[in-house]
């Protein structure tokens, strides 16, 4: 279930002991009550069915651990219970037998950046903003010594929870922090993963200048962040939404990102990759049944969102912290 102790009691366990100053915000924002389906998840998370398991698999598309010798109502149950945590945003997942087709084929994005980035063997990895972990386990199969993943969404959270329940992967916590709520003191992370969180950020220079403060000197920023086409530098701000989004603050045109990290204290920031979102890679599905990519579009020109905005487009930057 979701509750402080026992996530302190992870990050202990992987070497965090310092990080107890968390304890009091956590409590907080675990409380009964906080959200009006706490309650629900919790229960959801406290009746998914002991299982016999094997082998997790972390470093291929869909996130996978086998169940030994169960049958298929435990299967099916299985299934009911993770449809209760839906929407799956992320993803996808392999578990137990139940495949979860989330929105987002969240592998895609993750083939685009490993390429670019220093390998993660042995490294220490914060991932913010990071939903249900998908990604968060996808770096602990590329070797990360441990993955720390924050995200405020405690529907996210949760569902981490029941992905670890049975990936049983301790060198992986998920906590429902923003990145404000660090001890960035006591951080020191060898690579810092900001993907998809830049433009909810009203200050997105504060957003990287805090992600500089959780780094080492010389360890690896890889942000992935939505873009204007366009050589000039600018950052607009959609007046209501884009692509049906209600809080996207700033989209910045690459001159403007690239200004921005050079500003923040990241040294030679690095173009990895642009990409044009398509609908297979987000898209509509069981385990996320709302509106997603093709109803965000303009049905008579998919080059320009509903609002009349160009079509969503993301960049993937590597830099590094400078001392």
């Amino acid at each position: 279930m979701l509750n402080s102790d026992a996530l302190l009691a992870d990050l202990a366990a992987a070497g965090f002991p310092e990080w107890c100053t968390t304890r009091q915000l956590l409590t907080e924002r675990l409380r009964d009550g906080v959200h009006g389906q706490l309650r629900d998840w919790n229960d959801v998370l406290r009746t998914l069915p002991q299982l016999t398991t094997g082998r997790s698999v972390l470093n291929e598309p869909a996130i996978s651990i086998a169940a030994v010798g169960s049958d298929s109502g435990t299967i099916a149950t299985l299934r009911e219970l993770l449809l209760n945590l839906s929407p799956w945003r992320k993803g996808p997942f392999h578990i137990c037998g139940v495949d979860i087709d989330s929105e987002w084929r969240s592998d895609m994005k993750w083939s685009r950046i490993t390429p670019a980035i220093s390998a993660l063997e042995g490294r220490l990895v914060l991932d913010v903003g990071c939903g249900n972990g998908y990604y968060a386990l996808r770096m602990r199969g590329h070797g990360a010594r441990f993955v720390l993943g924050i995200d405020p969404t405690l529907l996210y959270v949760a569902q981490f929870q029941a992905v670890q329940r049975y990936i049983r992967e301790p060198a992986v916590q998920v906590l429902p922090l923003r990145l404000a709520d660090l001890p960035l003191a006591n951080c020191g992370f060898d690579t810092a993963f900001s993907m998809g969180v830049l433009y909810h950020q009203r200050d997105p220079l504060e957003h990287l200048r805090q992600l500089h403060g959780t780094l080492r000197a010389g360890g690896e920023l890889v942000l992935e962040t939505l873009i204007l086409p366009g050589d000039q530098i600018a950052a607009i701000t959609p007046p209501e939404r884009y692509a049906r989004m209600r809080n996207v603050w700033l989209l910045p045109t690459l001159p403007r990102l690239l200004a921005w990290l050079s500003e923040s204290g990241f040294s030679e920031p690095r173009l990895a990759d642009v990409s044009v979102t398509t609908s297979d890679e987000q898209r509509s599905t069981e385990w996320m049944p709302f509106e997603s990519l093709q109803q965000a579009l303009d049905p008579v020109n998919p080059n320009l969102t509903i609002e009349g905005w160009p079509r969503p487009r993301r960049a993937i930057l590597v830099s590094h912290a400078l001392t």
